[in-house]
């Protein structure tokens, strides 16, 4: 291990098995990173539409950045020269750089797999690329994130055959050797991936092996894709308990919806990812305690009220519901960034409600009551969303 990033259980689960969930410290070169807890995807070293001093008002504590889009543009070399990542985006806080392999894979027919690497064109100009595990760790080491994330294969768990899960779980398995190999920053951590798709055969093979090395961090991948809740669900409960003793922090990546989060968190699984509280509030779509508000909706354009009562964002401490029905009516960039504040607001603040009830030891018995305030998913039949 590199010795960059140190976890702690503050508060482990229950003896009962009432649930799996953790109250932890991450220890990170930037800062203390509280968990369970959430980051916000800042893809082009910018979460949309926001200033870095609003990103801290919504309670972030650590953000992720995509190697693939910054290798692209405005190019790692570029960044490097420019004092890092940190001082490039003006965030002195803990970040986390994902490999590039999400994106170089899931670009369909415009890459090419082989067990070496992944050759990808570039989606603004066409430009041919490649991708290796050595590769990688190059580009994450001129980022100088606090933690790089080794190169990995992952594949739609639902929709893929068996056997191509398998080949992508022996590929992340070689790749993660060769990310450890060519990783050589000490004061940058590293964490391993874990695939094998809904197979639990592959899942416990990944997990074991991955675990086996001297990763920082342990990453859960190739989850919030095209499975169901209940099949995630069946994954982590199947890995959580291969992991049962590891001391290292467990992330989950992709998955961002607060109803999910929470049976995330109940399983044991303390960090995550996803771009989807800024995507949904960039179309409208605001998450409030037990459903969603479409501010599009007619009824908003005469209602004085706050989106979110008693919310501490920028949007509910000074605008209306009327006004950001206005505002996005208009299309006025405004709009997005209030409704951004507000949900990142929303969903770092149920992580904190989360954290406290881990620290007071009452999660088993909240359990009821969260689930209610967390907004329903999107894709279920019984989500609520208040006209």
């Amino acid at each position: 291990m590199t010795g960059a990033a140190r976890f702690e259980v503050l508060v482990p689960p229950p003896a009962d098995g009432s649930t799996r969930a953790r109250l932890g410290r991450l220890h990170l070169p930037r800062g203390v990173v509280e968990t369970p807890t959430f980051m916000p995807v800042g893809t082009n070293a910018t979460i949309k539409a926001l200033h870095p001093d609003e990103i801290e008002e919504t309670g972030a504590q650590i953000i992720l950045a995509n190697t693939y889009h910054l290798y692209l543009r405005p190019g790692h070399e570029r960044i490097a020269r420019l004092g890092g990542l940190h001082e490039f985006m003006s965030w002195p806080h803990p970040i986390l750089t994902d490999s590039g392999g999400f994106q170089v894979v899931s670009l369909g027919d415009l890459n090419v797999i082989d067990d070496d690497g992944v050759t990808f064109q570039s989606h603004h100009d066409g430009s041919r690329h490649r991708f290796t595990a050595e590769r990688s760790m190059e580009i994450q080491a001129a980022l100088g994130a606090d933690v790089a994330v080794a190169f990995d294969q992952p594949v739609p768990p639902s929709s893929t055959d068996l056997r191509d899960v398998a080949i992508a779980t022996e590929r992340t398995h070689r790749w993660a050797l060769r990310s450890l190999e060519a990783h050589r920053r000490p004061d940058q951590a590293l964490f391993g991936v874990i695939q094998g798709g809904l197979d639990p055969a592959l899942r416990r093979q990944s997990a074991a092996f991955i675990a086996g090395l001297p990763f920082d961090g342990l990453n859960i991948g190739g989850l919030a894709g095209d499975e169901t809740p209940a099949q995630r669900e069946a994954v982590l409960d199947l890995v959580v308990r291969e992991l049962d003793g590891d001391p290292r922090v467990r992330y989950l990546m992709g998955l961002g919806s607060p109803a999910d989060l929470l049976e995330a968190v109940h399983r044991g699984v303390d960090l995550f990812d996803s771009v989807l509280p800024a995507r949904v509030a960039r179309n409208g779509q605001l998450w409030v305690p037990g459903g969603r508000l479409n501010i599009r909706n007619e009824r908003f354009r005469d209602d004085p009220g706050p989106v979110q009562e008693g919310c501490r964002c920028l949007l509910c401490r000074r605008f209306s519901r009327a006004y950001l029905a206005h505002l996005f009516r208009a299309d006025e960039l405004l709009a997005y960034r209030l409704a951004t504040c507000h949900n990142l607001t929303f969903t770092l603040d149920f992580m904190a409600g989360i954290r406290a009830a881990l620290r007071t030891g009452d999660l088993p018995e909240r359990l009821p009551e969260l689930r209610q305030h967390a907004p329903r998913r999107s894709h279920d039949a019984s989500a609520v969303q208040l006209a």
